[in-house]
């Protein structure tokens, strides 16, 4: 028997969009009251090399969830306005090695304090145990699909 327990036309993928594009607009409009220059994917891929610096291409694709061609190209404007650097693989000539410069770690703080706020809002609320429910279940759903 399905497990599926939404109306006619409403889309696990539906709701999860609506609330990660309000989510996401917030947040690059907080970023621009800010000053701060920077998108949303930017800042993804921001906030995965403040998390480990030093990665690959390949690494930030698949921790964002994003193609190739998408990262190329965020990486290239990254590094046009000196928030990263492209450093040759040790190991592998072929690749590059992705870094933070200190222009990238002077946004960190701010941005990652504005995320917090933004979440803050978007959760208001929410009992905790709702989103760890909402986690776990989310996650299943991942898990059962990858």
């Amino acid at each position: 028997m399905p497990n599926n327990q939404f109306k006619r036309g409403e889309l696990y993928s539906f709701i999860t969009g609506m609330a990660s594009t309000a989510i996401a607009r917030r947040l690059q409009k907080k970023f621009k009251q800010e000053g701060l220059e920077i998108t949303i994917e930017q800042w993804s891929v921001l906030y995965h090399l403040w998390k480990l610096d030093g990665m690959s291409q390949q690494d930030l694709c698949n921790a964002t969830f994003r193609d190739k061609p998408s990262i190329t190209r965020l990486v290239d404007n990254l590094e046009k306005q000196h928030l990263v650097k492209r450093v040759p693989s040790k190991e592998d000539r072929r690749m590059n090695m992705i870094y933070v410069t200190p222009e990238a770690r002077a946004l960190q703080d701010i941005t990652m304090e504005i995320a917090n706020q933004t979440l803050n809002e978007a959760l208001e609320g929410v009992s905790p145990e709702m989103v760890e429910v909402s986690k776990q279940v989310l996650q299943r759903v991942y898990d059962n699909l990858s």
